[in-house]
C-alpha cells in the first residue's frame, strides 16, 4: 500500500531525488528521466480519456494508465539482488499488448500514406501519447546503454505501446475513415 501524506518533503530542492530503491540520484539522471518520461505518457493518456469515455477503448486506456505506474516503478527500481520482490512488467502484459494490437488493427483498412496527428481529439491525443511514449523508450534505451540495468520486458512493453498507441489512435479516428494523410511535396508550389 501506498501512503501519501505529504505533498511536498523539501528533500528535492538541491536537485536530487529517492528512487525507489532509496538510493539518491540527481533529478537529471538518466533513470528519472525515462519514468518521467513514461508518467508524461500516461498524462497524455488521462487527456486522450476525456475523449474515449463510453468507448470500446476507454478501459483499455484507462488499464495502460494503471499499468504505466507499475512501468515506473519498474524502472525506478533498478533491477538486483536485494529488489528481487520489486514491481516488474512482466511478458505476459508484453504479449497482451501484442493482441491488442492485432485485434484493434484487424478492423482497419490499409495505410496508403502516413497519417498525421489530429483527426478526432481523441485521436490527436493518443498521438500525443505515441510520441511521448517513443521518447519513453529512447530514455529507457539510453539508460540501458549507460550500463545502468533495465528490465527487459520493460523495454519491449515500451515498444510495443507506441505501436498500440498508433492503432488505437486509428480506431479512434472512425476506425481510419477519420485519418488525416501526409500529402509528400503537396505545399512545395504554395
Amino acid at each position: 500500500m501506498v501512503l501519501i501524506n505529504r505533498i511536498y518533503t523539501r528533500t528535492g530542492d538541491a536537485g536530487t531525488t529517492r528512487l525507489a530503491s532509496g538510493a539518491e540520484v540527481s533529478k537529471t539522471d538518466l533513470r528519472v528521466a525515462a519514468y518521467g518520461d513514461v508518467d508524461e505518457t500516461n498524462t497524455c493518456l488521462g487527456l486522450a480519456r476525456l475523449h474515449t469515455a463510453g468507448t470500446d477503448l476507454d478501459p483499455l486506456l484507462a488499464r495502460l494508465q494503471n499499468e504505466l505506474f507499475d512501468l515506473g516503478a519498474d524502472l525506478a527500481t533498478p533491477p538486483g539482488p536485494a529488489e528481487e520482490r520489486a514491481l516488474r512488467i512482466l511478458d505476459s502484459q508484453v504479449t497482451r499488448l501484442e493482441h491488442e494490437i492485432d485485434a484493434l488493427n484487424a478492423g482497419l483498412g490499409e495505410l496508403t500514406s502516413f497519417i498525421l496527428p489530429g483527426g478526432s481529439p481523441a485521436a490527436a491525443f493518443l498521438h500525443l501519447a505515441r510520441t511521448v511514449s517513443r521518447r519513453a523508450e529512447r530514455s529507457a534505451v539510453a539508460l540501458a546503454g549507460s550500463g545502468q540495468p533495465v528490465s527487459g520486458p520493460a523495454l519491449r512493453y515500451l515498444n510495443r505501446l507506441s505501436d498500440l498507441l498508433f492503432v488505437a489512435a486509428r480506431v479512434a479516428n472512425d476506425q481510419g475513415r477519420g485519418d488525416v494523410l501526409w500529402q509528400a511535396g503537396a505545399t512545395r508550389d504554395a
